[in-house]
């Protein structure tokens, strides 16, 4: 990793220079293959009030670069501020890597088939199949249809009549009956 250190209308002297060094160095923790960090020391004077901003350039592989901007009375609070945003922003992109991993589809097939036994699952698709007498080739007449429905809660009735046609008779919202 490359440490630029640069003032702007201040002078750096050793231990602002050793601060910043040490600062910097905390960010490798996040193995994010750091190529280089540009930290540009300012002083401006606003209004008669004297304020120092120091400035972040991180360069990182594959990824985009981090900026952070802060401004304070103090050089060693401008520094240990920016800091902790450059980890923050640092944190944030590493745990975005790490815990957005994706997994194709074919992964998810082979770990979600790898849990099931296809003979346990067929057997128990055979188990619960019920065997139902079908009433519908009988034929009925309309009126025995008609009573049935009377009598059940039924919304309608599916049946063959006499003629060996295949009708509905059903119930209608006004309470009367249709035969389709």
């Amino acid at each position: 990793m490359n440490i630029s250190l640069t003032g702007r209308h201040v002078e750096l002297t050793e231990p602002i220079k050793a601060h910043m060094a040490s600062s910097i160095q905390t960010l490798n923790k996040y193995h994010m293959d750091i190529i280089s960090v540009n930290a540009i020391a300012t002083s401006q004077n606003k209004k008669g009030k004297e304020s120092t901003i120091i400035e972040y350039v991180i360069h990182l592989a594959h990824k985009n670069s981090i900026i952070i901007k802060q401004r304070d009375d103090d050089l060693y609070v401008a520094i240990d501020i920016a800091t902790e945003r450059a980890q923050k922003a640092m944190r944030r992109m590493h745990d975005k890597g790490i815990s957005h991993y994706k997994d194709g589809i074919n992964e998810a097939k082979n770990e979600a088939n790898a849990s099931i036994d296809l003979s346990q699952a067929s057997e128990a698709l055979e188990d619960e199949i019920v065997p139902v007498e079908l009433t519908l080739y009988k034929p009925r007449e309309v009126e025995d249809v008609l009573q049935d429905l009377k009598d059940s809660n039924k919304m309608f009735e599916i049946f063959l009549d006499n003629e060996d046609k295949t009708r509905v008779l059903y119930k209608r919202n006004d309470g009367r009956f249709g035969l389709y």
